[in-house]
């Protein structure tokens, strides 16, 4: 998905200017700029910093129009998962077209020195996953956890947290959020 594009996109159907949005994000007009570009690939965290001045999930942002129309599946094949990278973490979204989702279920592959970004996330619900290979490294408030091949991690949402891989190693995991906001 070319993410300029698509941001250049949203913003003009919301009826916003760059410096309209920058300023609902509390970002400058030339990161609104760059990345409508394509000149910087933004952070998961920094898309969903100037997706809240619309105000949009990163899931409404990648997902497509015509979503609502299609038949619910029950059973997904890879191919069907919903494409949802940011930067260099590779997400895949499993029953994007399920009606009224209250979760979001993913895939995720991190390569090693990927990380959400500097920004620590912060959002109603919980969050849980499970590592299947490699490790990753969970902040949690100001706590940092590793958690290897194996392991899986649950905490409250509401808790500042990051995920980064500063390892060798890609690190591949299965992860679910609430409410449904990817």
């Amino acid at each position: 998905m070319d993410v300029g594009y698509r941001l250049r996109e949203v913003r003009k159907s919301a009826g916003l200017s760059q410096r309209e949005l920058a300023k609902r994000a509390g970002v400058t007009n030339s990161t609104i700029s760059m990345i409508e570009k394509n000149s910087v690939s933004p952070s998961v965290s920094s898309l969903k910093k100037v997706l809240s001045g619309i105000p949009m999930s990163l899931m409404e942002f990648f997902g497509s129009e015509d979503s609502a129309e299609l038949e619910t599946p029950v059973v997904y094949s890879a191919d069907e998962f919903k494409d949802a990278t940011v930067g260099d973490i590779d997400w895949k979204l499993i029953g994007q077209a399920f009606p009224n989702r209250a979760m979001s279920f993913m895939v995720e592959t991190m390569p090693p020195g990927s990380d959400t970004g500097e920004g620590m996330y912060m959002h109603d619900g919980e969050e849980v996953g499970y590592v299947v290979t490699g490790k990753l490294e969970l902040t949690v408030d100001d706590q940092i956890y590793v958690v290897e091949a194996g392991q899986g991690y649950y905490f409250d949402s509401r808790k500042e947290h990051r995920f980064r891989n500063p390892f060798d190693e890609e690190c591949k995991l299965v992860s679910c959020t609430t409410p449904a906001n990817f």
